[in-house]
């Protein structure tokens, strides 16, 4: 077990939106480490448009419809109010994504044992035949790997973009500032796009010395890959893909230090 204020009153930058930061924030708070939540990504529904509801009039035409965030299942529901008793069979990525279709009652029938696409197409991939019909929502920076590799096993698979990937202004300022003044000790990332937006302050505002000073967590390997592009060190990966585990492999390294 971590010792209470393993954080030692650090301050800790969670990258996500309000409604995404509250568990993040009193996970930082009960180690002793001081959250900053400056959301470097934020999601907004794209324009209606043709192709999107010709997927929509369709949706009970599909064998499966994959959902890869919470964010997906929201954005998605915000557009389709059809029956919701004639639902394709689901499949996600993640327990979390798993647990909001729970609150909307739907069961997804498949979750990969790891929350990356390369695990959940090796695992996925059996259950799709010649002509399996996929319905694919997603954000405009969202990795093609999915569907390509699907396609590739002889599945039919719609990718139809639902909604838009964004920094907002107000955190790109917050964020200069506090890096600035060497405020910020402990960085978080939890996609590439969060470490993409937190480049683009740095170099705007050239602050690239003000980063050697801070240690880096992140999760997933291709957050990690985008990191290393950027020439970063990364102290953090754990090895579960999960908020929960990259604040307690930080703790770790933390301590292993001390």
């Amino acid at each position: 077990m971590s010792k209470p204020h393993a954080l030692l009153d650090k301050k800790v930058l969670i990258p996500r939106g309000k409604d995404q930061a509250k568990s993040f924030s009193q996970l930082i708070e009960r180690n002793g480490g001081i959250p900053i939540e400056i959301p470097l990504i934020a999601f907004r529904p794209i324009e209606q448009n043709q192709r999107l509801q010709e997927c929509l009039q369709a949706f009970d035409t599909y064998d499966w419809v994959i959902f890869t965030s919470n964010v997906t299942v929201e954005t998605f529901f915000s557009f389709y109010d059809g029956d919701m008793t004639a639902l394709p069979k689901v499949a996600v990525i993640g327990k979390r994504t798993a647990g909001v279709l729970q609150e909307k009652g739907i069961q997804a029938e498949f979750i990969p044992s790891a929350y990356v696409a390369e695990v959940f197409v090796e695992e996925f991939l059996p259950l799709v035949g010649s002509g399996t019909k996929i319905l694919l929502p997603k954000g405009n920076l969202a990795r093609e790997y999915i569907a390509a590799s699907l396609s590739a096993a002889g599945a039919q698979v719609d990718e139809v973009v639902i909604y838009e990937t964004f920094c907002p202004d107000e955190s790109r300022l917050k964020l200069a500032r506090l890096l600035a003044k060497h405020e910020l000790d402990i960085l978080t990332f939890t996609s590439p796009s969060t470490v993409d937006h937190l480049m683009e302050v740095v170099k705007q505002f050239g602050l690239e010395e003000q980063l050697k000073n801070c240690i880096i967590s992140c999760i997933g390997p291709v957050t990690e890959k985008r990191l290393f592009e950027y020439g970063l060190t990364v102290h953090v990966t754990p090895e579960q893909y999960t908020v929960k585990d990259m604040i307690m492999s930080t703790i770790a390294f933390l301590e292993a230090g001390s």
